[in-house]
């Protein structure tokens, strides 16, 4: 059951042991950012009309090729090699989570894509975006909140103990006003999938030991603005 929406309820604090820490092992931050990287290019260019469909591309080419070794991708980084130097269809390279790789010498057909990654300063700047296009983005989730929450709307913390399990890649695909306040439509990638919430974006919350300082429910926000010429 999905916990009450408080439309006047804005501001979390959790302190030393109430909020605990959740490591979620099987969570792929490169394979996160790249599925989403590869979701947003979609969309922008069947949006521009680039894609007479909506077309998938290799979010696995990204995770091979896009990274230096020892760092996790970012969507801002996956976008940046994708526009840069291109990327194959979904069918023209291995698929998310393949272990096998194709020889050295083969070489798929790259999509060349123009433009560049624009990054929103704020929730404004986000909205005037999504008139265009979906927007990426990153979602503070906590449990077991994220999942009672499902079906209603994601407020995060809300005073009751919880564990906080970190940003999740996501992307936002829509903005409505609830009893009054601005509320995001978004798809999230957990648990190798993604999943659709409902996100307060006037909840803000503060977790101090993590010295987490005051922040919205979402952050991080970049769409790829991609060139028709």
């Amino acid at each position: 059951m999905a916990l009450p929406y408080d439309p006047n309820f804005t501001m979390a604090f959790t302190f030393g042991t109430q909020t605990e820490i959740e490591n979620d092992q099987e969570h792929d931050e490169s394979a996160s950012a790249a599925v989403v990287a590869v979701d947003l290019i979609s969309s922008a260019r069947l949006s521009l009309k680039l894609d007479s469909v909506y077309t998938e591309y290799s979010a696995q080419y990204l995770v091979d090729n896009s990274g230096s070794p020892g760092l996790k991708l970012t969507v801002k980084n996956c976008l940046e090699f994708a526009l840069n130097k291109g990327i194959p269809k979904a069918d023209d390279w291995p698929h998310l989570g393949s272990v096998s790789k194709p020889p050295s010498s083969y070489k798929p057909a790259l999509v060349s894509m123009k433009g560049q990654v624009i990054e929103a300063e704020d929730l404004e700047e986000v909205c005037d975006l999504l008139v265009h296009q979906p927007v990426g983005a990153k979602l503070h989730v906590f449990t077991p909140q994220i999942e009672l929450q499902q079906r209603g709307i994601y407020c995060g913390p809300s005073g009751e103990p919880g564990r906080y399990v970190g940003l999740r890649d996501g992307i936002i695909v829509g903005v409505e006003k609830i009893q009054g306040k601005s509320i995001a439509t978004v798809k999230i990638w957990h648990k190798k999938k993604f999943t659709f919430f409902k996100v307060a974006l006037s909840r803000m919350f503060v977790l101090s030991s993590l010295g987490i300082e005051p922040t919205g429910l979402l952050v991080d926000f970049c769409v790829p603005r991609l060139s028709i010429n």
